[in-house]
């Protein structure tokens, strides 16, 4: 029998690439005149975002950016930073949304090894750039002047810019110089990549994370489906834009026609405001901000008008966090992914049976991962030969990832790429159990990867750091247990010969070089613990430093 889908030209009528730009031409026509973004106060509509978003991309286009070119942001939770999730994909470009806790030099190295054209920058976050820039004569710099929470752009630091060399163009003025590009023309190819997000791993040095239209669009699906995104949804931007995008939130809210609440830096006491006054629906967070809400001295009083769903990762929620939670009337979601599945790959689904268990057991259900998303795929917990692990809640194995929340691959990295898809699975690292309903959770990491406040930091790269300084003849970096950040690095030191140094001196020697939060919080003195063949025994250190304490790590 004749087969329609093989005559290619009706088999177009039947097909449309796949992309999360969709969604913003929809919106601008269904949900026009729906408050789309509040930004300190000043409002958009979907249908002026999306001419702003236009606006933006045509200047960028007016730049030379076009099909595969990167293009750098460098933000907080601001509308220059949400724009740029959908101005940079019109143009075909690739956008490199980058942590803003960075120290300069490995800003720098990210620019360098991902070659990006365009840099957009806060003001905030600028002048610390100066020197890294004046290794990059070449690339455009476009400074977020616009003061809406944040300073404006000062003479010392535009002196400091315009000294580096870089080309400057004020971010207000780039909707000025081109004409705008139309969002609602389809995309050619589902497969294009979309972003690079990069990620620490245990070479020490951060690898780009692909990203591609069609997964971005399909996973922003499934957060819609599974925190019941809609219309009437304000989502408040505490999860940093920079970190796997967001979540694809950008692009999941702008699916549904909702409301982005931004929030330029995580306060509580703003947090809280926020909540009550624009009756925030939905928010993401590591455990730490929960921490810090349930801490703050207003968090009781409160009492939600509405329902809140709060998603949470990082580590598994401590009970009482899960309880002070429930007790304003708020439902705390947890999930489980990694930066190479486009955040989320787990949700751990609430089942009706458990409706009526108590504090502890309900807490007990949410500290698991879970099970994979709608549109995840495939999740499977395996032993060295790739054999599924008994479901006995006992037996551990390395958690695997397959299908639409997995990356395109490591950009510029082949032999790392095919490392993490080794079996034709992507491989964690990291060592879970499987429950008999099924449902996984997080034992360790194979990785030496420490996490604190949802942040990755590697041991490997610390520990090169501190063997740079003079006195350090061996070092170990483990993290250890910590109240608000979950754990921080503490690094294990043994001096050169006659070579003297304090603890504070490396610390400091540390932070001249790396981003405050990867920097050791302690350093301790003394021989380190190693195998016959000389390899240090870092879970000997861990053993330690977490006796009488649950590690779980996610």
């Amino acid at each position: 029998m004749e087969n329609p889908a093989d005559d290619r030209n009706l088999h177009a009528v039947s097909h449309t690439a796949l992309s999360p730009l969709s969604f913003l031409s929809r919106s601008a026509a269904v949900f026009r005149d729906c408050v789309a973004v509040v930004d300190e106060g000043e409002e958009l509509t979907w249908a002026a975002f999306a001419d702003h978003a236009g606006r933006v991309a045509g200047g960028l286009r007016a730049l030379g950016i076009g099909a595969g070119d990167r293009v750098a942001v460098l933000c907080p939770n601001t509308r220059a930073c949400l724009t740029a999730h959908f101005a940079v994909p019109l143009t075909r470009g690739v956008l490199v949304a980058i942590n803003i806790r960075l120290a300069p030099a490995e800003i720098g190295y990210i620019l360098q090894h991902c070659g990006a054209r365009v840099l957009i920058v806060d003001a905030e976050l600028a002048l610390p750039l100066a020197n890294v820039l004046a290794d990059l004569p070449k690339l455009e710099v476009i400074v977020v002047d616009e003061a809406r929470g944040g300073p404006a752009l000062d003479s010392a630091t535009l002196a400091a810019l315009e000294a580096s060399g870089c080309r400057l163009l004020l971010h207000r003025e780039l909707e000025t110089i081109g004409p705008p590009l139309d969002h609602s023309l389809p995309l050619d190819d589902e497969d294009r990549p979309l972003s690079i997000n990069y990620t620490s791993g245990t070479t020490g040095r951060p690898k780009g994370v692909l990203y591609t239209h069609r997964s971005a669009y399909l996973n922003a699906l499934g957060q819609v489906i599974s925190f019941k995104l809609d219309v009437r949804t304000v989502y408040l931007w505490t999860l940093p834009l920079f970190h796997c995008n967001g979540w694809t939130f950008p692009w999941a809210v702008a699916a549904v026609g909702g409301r982005h609440l931004l929030l330029r830096r995580v306060d509580p006491a703003e947090i809280l405001h926020r909540i009550k006054t624009f009756g925030v629906t939905h928010f993401c967070a590591a455990p730490t901000v929960l921490i810090m809400l349930a801490n703050h001295p207003g968090f009781d009083a409160i009492r939600l008008r509405s329902g809140l769903t709060i998603a949470t990762g990082g580590a598994p929620p401590a009970p009482a966090v899960i309880a002070a939670v429930e007790a304003i009337g708020a439902d705390l979601q947890h999930i489980y992914g990694l930066t190479e599945t486009y955040g989320p790959h787990t949700l751990c689904e609430w089942q009706p049976a458990w409706d009526g268990a108590d504090a502890a057991a309900r807490a007990q259900h949410k500290s698991r991962q879970g099970m994979a998303s709608v549109t995840a795929a495939e999740l499977r917990v395996v032993d060295e030969q790739m054999n599924d692990v008994p479901a006995d809640a006992t037996t551990q194995g390395e958690v695997v990832m397959h299908g639409n929340n997995v990356m395109a691959g490591y950009f510029c990295d082949v032999e790392a790429t095919r490392e993490a898809f080794r079996g034709g699975w992507f491989h964690s690292g990291d060592v879970a159990v499987v429950h008999a309903d099924g449902y996984i959770e997080i034992r360790d990491r194979r990785k030496d990867i420490i996490i604190s406040g949802g942040e990755n930091i590697s041991t490997v790269e610390v520990e090169r750091t501190l063997s740079a300084h003079a006195a350090v003849m061996e070092v170990a970096v483990i993290g250890i247990p910590d109240e608000k950040w979950g754990e921080v690095p503490k690094a294990f030191v043994v001096l050169k010969r006659g070579a003297v140094a304090t603890g504070e001196e490396l610390i400091g020697f540390c932070r001249e070089r790396l981003a405050r939060f990867k920097c050791p919080k302690t350093v301790e003195f003394g021989d380190l613990p190693k195998t016959a063949t000389g390899k240090v025994q870092k879970f000997v250190l861990r053993e330690r430093e977490w006796a009488g304490q649950a590690k779980r790590v996610n």
